[in-house]
């Protein structure tokens, strides 16, 4: 269950970035602060939640390491930043990283 709660805290640690960059746009100010809100209390929560059983460590790299994958995409995919070769294969490699702790960490 401990996984379920870091992958969980990963996903909730792509959402903030999310908010803040919506929050740039004045239509969406609100909307953005109230996302990135919600997504740092829920990230935190189940980083806790996850701790529990999961060394500090380990735990912090994989939830940073989900969140700064998943933004880079998210960023890529819906707010046109740059995609080159090298920045995938950065973040390919942090994908790796979190695989690899998750392997090593039964």
């Amino acid at each position: 269950m401990a996984w379920i709660f870091l992958t969980l805290a990963g996903i909730m640690e792509i959402g903030w970035p999310i908010g803040f960059k919506l929050a740039q746009s004045p239509e969406y100010r609100i909307l953005g602060i109230v996302l990135a809100s919600i997504c740092i209390g829920f990230s935190a929560w189940f980083l806790f939640m996850a701790q529990k059983t999961i060394p500090m460590g380990t735990a912090y790299a994989v939830w940073t390491g989900i969140g700064a994958a998943g933004a880079f995409v998210v960023g890529v995919l819906f707010f046109n930043e740059t995609s080159t070769f090298l920045r995938w294969l950065g973040c390919a490699l942090i994908i790796l990283g979190v695989i690899t702790l998750r392997l090593s960490n039964n």
